[in-house]
């Protein structure tokens, strides 16, 4: 089994935090046909994840993701590949926040 691990720190707050990662949850409920569960905290939510050849969790705090992932024989093979395109969507996602943010700030 191949280990995918992420971290990204950000400063969207718990509640943006979920919303985002609840719409992640959502899309690749529908794109890759995975099936997702969220379980809701006081400090931090846990999207847990699975389908056949995954199984994993996104933890969802006010100041960070944290992205754990197990990928079975077949999908191990592409690990490089899934955690870079993974690390780009996450990326991009929070860039978009980051600057929708910024453009709120009075200067």
């Amino acid at each position: 089994m191949a280990d995918i691990r992420i971290h990204r720190e950000h400063q969207l707050g718990l509640q943006r935090a979920r919303e985002l990662a609840w719409a992640w949850a959502e899309k690749v409920e529908e794109k890759f046909d995975m099936e997702c569960t969220v379980l809701e905290g006081k400090s931090s939510d846990t999207v847990e994840f699975s389908r056949s050849g995954v199984k994993g969790e996104l933890t969802v705090a006010a100041d960070h993701f944290e992205l754990r992932a197990k990928l079975g024989l077949l999908l191990g093979a592409f690990r490089a590949t899934i955690e870079e395109q993974v690390e780009k969507e996450l990326d991009a996602l929070l860039k978009k926040e980051t600057a929708k943010a910024a453009k709120k700030k009075p200067t």
